[in-house]
């Protein structure tokens, strides 16, 4: 039997069981193809491996300068920033968590609606999308209102000499903008508002990356916002706010 390809659908994966006298044989096959039907629905969105530049667009439709860059391992994603200070997110789907971390405060907390692309840019299944980013979206707290993030697909379109899945898209906040979907990596690889703004996935590289790249150093220290809030209520600067 040949190799399923990882690009194949569902009608790649199920094989109908020759007439045969036996119907073990025939059980045999069933109970393979049913797994493999099984791995397919019941898996999360995983993405390839790869590292990738990310592109800032002005409204006029040229770079306008660089945001970063993202690098992906299945279900976890870092995103470095150009802050001084080296700050960058780590996502993991799997886990459900998203942080912002610190390297020069040895510090890390929960990335919250600190950054838009904590919600977007992550593993997604390419037929439904929002479905993932809905989930980060409530990671974030930017569902909290009961706001969801809505795909309508557009079509195909070829960009960069790959084919892409184009779909308009509206947040939990009932923003509009447009997203393209590479369904092999599985992530977005362009995004554009209404305004003509957005960012492009450029210089991508599929290849194993380092796991430290995602841990968060053993030392560093999580930042509640919480606990803070509570050490200045017990200081003198605290004024309670009028009820």
């Amino acid at each position: 039997m040949a190799p399923v390809s990882p690009r194949m659908g569902l009608a790649g994966v199920i094989r109908f069981a020759p007439k045969s006298n036996s119907s073990c044989f025939m059980i045999r096959k069933f109970n393979i193809a049913g797994v493999l039907i099984l791995a397919v629905l019941g898996s999360p969105a995983m993405a390839q491996s790869f590292s990738a530049g990310l592109v800032t667009i002005g409204a006029s439709g040229g770079q306008a300068g660089e945001l970063g860059k993202v690098r992906v391992a299945g279900s976890k994603v870092r995103i470095d920033t150009l802050a001084p200070q080296g700050d960058f997110f780590v996502l993991d789907t799997i886990a459900k968590s998203a942080y912002l971390v610190r390297p020069g405060q040895h510090l890390f907390m929960d990335a919250m609606q600190s950054s838009l692309w904590t919600q977007l840019l992550v593993p997604v299944d390419p037929v439904d999308p929002c479905a993932q980013w809905q989930v980060m979206a409530k990671i974030a707290g930017a569902a909290q209102n009961g706001g969801e993030w809505r795909c309508t697909r557009l079509g195909e379109e070829m960009l960069v000499g790959l084919t892409a899945i184009k779909y308009r898209l509206v947040s939990p906040g009932g923003t509009e903008s447009t997203g393209w979907i590479d369904p092999h990596l599985k992530f977005l690889i362009k995004f554009r508002a209404d305004d003509g703004t957005g960012i492009d996935m450029v210089s991508t590289e599929e290849g194993p990356q380092a796991e430290s790249l995602f841990a968060i150093p053993a030392h560093y220290s999580k930042f509640d916002p919480k606990q803070l809030i509570e050490r200045i209520k017990q200081s003198d600067v605290w004024v309670e706010p009028p009820k």
